[in-house]
């Protein structure tokens, strides 16, 4: 069974459109449950601790420390989870201009933390693709 979504590669380049949100945000490793108050944008649970991204100001409310600062950007195409290829070009075209990513993966959209300082490269970057 094939998963929802687009699955065609040239398809998924040619529609793509990526979005920002507003806030930078942060990873922040716990060894203990947020509390839950706090406002979790994603969860890694891993075998060191509990990773979360959470906005700057959400990290700082809570005193946990603040290193990575990423601008996090959206795919906006619904992506299938079984599609081949479409992180291989988001990060081949991130990395040819020397610009860091940690991808993460929704069911609906993929999504890019990258460094804050770096975003509007990022975004002409992933907006190249379309044109190939």
């Amino acid at each position: 069974m094939t998963a929802p979504g687009e699955t065609d590669l040239a398809a998924i380049l040619q529609s793509l459109t990526v979005s920002r949100r507003e806030d930078p945000v942060t990873l922040v490793s716990l060894q203990y449950p947020p509390p839950p108050d706090a406002e979790i944008l994603a969860t890694v649970t891993e075998g060191e601790g509990t990773t979360v991204v959470v906005t700057v100001a959400e990290a700082e409310r809570h005193g946990w420390p603040v290193g990575f600062v990423a601008a996090w950007l959206t795919v906006n195409v619904h992506t299938a989870l079984d599609g081949v290829g479409l992180t291989a070009a988001l990060s081949t075209a991130l990395a040819r201009d020397n610009i860091a990513c940690n991808m993460l993966a929704g069911y609906f959209h993929d999504h890019l933390l990258v460094p804050a300082n770096r975003a509007e490269d990022a975004l002409a970057a992933i907006t190249a693709l379309t044109s190939t």
